[in-house]
């Protein structure tokens, strides 16, 4: 049985959206926004005031650790995040110049087809039920006016793209018939086929092995390239250092630091940065530090593990952010960076006082 075709996208959806853009405006463009998740316990804000913009071939990477808010902040931007419990609740999200939450925008008309996403479990991203050419086939359809049999030769294509080896053959399987890494390579397959100009990608790269990643970063660079934009979240540093334009960290529902690559990996300015780029190199996590409930609501997110927290970290809001040594591009929000305080001299030494080398074992 084909896939439901009844949810096509009217041309005239999409010709509506376009004539409303701005061209001079950036790609993506978010000005405060804020998700909570309705909890027994009360609301989680799990994003908590987060800003910033994508360009036209431009890579913006999220960093963080888990429960940093990363993929709330993703699927927000569209309107899937899940709700309930999830719920939008302030800030704003424009795309070329036209707002995606204002109530006249037909979302449908934008996920899919001018704006991918690729979803960090794809197990869940994928019907179990259809075979992976019907599903991106349908992903063709749905947004483009082709016959099945175009849609299939562009799911073959697709396939191919990302790596699957026997594409015209793949097409016929069904989900559980791939590896992980497979499936996550077939999530990205569909998010691209309607060639979007906005890649939103949740650790695209995680379940593939190495060849099959450095292929995959390959095709990011060649959209890139070609004038797509990519907001890409992803644990992987190295991944971040060899694609990103810029980069926002994250922590507790909101940026604590961000700046262009250079800077940042350079500089690591914020003392939660300096900690989770030490612990890719040979550091161990504190064994006391909190959990993701036990994250301050209020002041500075990071101020309960900071070895560095003052007074003036407790509130009432999150800091504001500083430029670090004067580069208006890189910015922390860290009270240290404000003009009246000594940053160098108390941030220089935050990698031995934060985190602790991991022991090694002597056998």
């Amino acid at each position: 049985m084909p896939p439901d075709h009844s949810s096509r996208i009217a041309e005239s959806d999409v010709a509506s959206f376009l004539s409303t853009s701005d061209d001079a405006a950036p790609l993506l463009d978010v000005t405060d926004l804020r998700t909570h998740i309705h909890t027994d316990h009360g609301p989680v804000r799990a994003v908590d005031g987060v800003s910033f913009t994508v360009d036209r071939g431009e890579a913006v990477c999220l960093v963080g650790e888990s429960g940093s808010g990363k993929s709330v902040t993703c699927e927000s931007l569209t309107g899937i995040v899940p709700s309930p419990p999830a719920e939008m609740v302030g800030g704003s999200v424009s795309f070329e110049g036209t707002s995606l939450h204002d109530g006249d925008t037909d979302l449908r008309a934008v996920r899919g087809d001018r704006i991918g996403h690729v979803f960090q479990n794809p197990q869940h991203a994928l019907d179990p039920v259809y075979t992976v050419g019907e599903q991106l086939a349908e992903a063709v359809t749905v947004h483009r006016d082709v016959s099945d049999e175009a849609a299939r030769d562009r799911a073959v294509e697709l396939l191919g793209r990302v790596g699957i080896p026997n594409p015209a053959e793949r097409v016929k399987d069904y989900p559980h018939e791939f590896s992980g890494g497979m499936r996550q390579r077939v999530a990205l397959a569909i998010a691209l086929a309607a060639d979007p100009e906005l890649l939103v990608a949740d650790e695209p790269t995680t379940a593939v092995d190495v060849t099959v990643q450095a292929r995959l970063l390959a095709l990011l660079r060649d959209l890139l390239a070609n004038g797509v934009g990519l907001l890409l979240v992803t644990h992987d540093l190295r991944v971040v250092a060899e694609l990103a334009d810029r980069v926002l960290v994250m922590f507790g529902g909101t940026i604590v630091e961000r700046g262009p690559v250079e800077a940042v990996f350079e500089r690591p300015a914020h003392p939660y940065t300096q900690a989770l780029f030490d612990s890719y190199d040979g550091f161990a996590r504190r064994p006391d530090r909190p959990a993701r409930d036990d994250v301050p609501e209020d002041g500075c997110r990071f101020r309960a593990e900071c070895p560095h927290a003052i007074e003036a970290c407790s509130g009432p809001n999150q800091p504001p952010e500083y430029a670090v040594a004067g580069d208006e591009d890189h910015t922390a929000s860290c009270v240290y960076y404000a003009e009246d305080r000594p940053a160098d001299d108390l941030l220089a030494d935050a990698r031995a006082a934060s985190p602790t080398e991991a022991e090694g074992d002597d056998d």
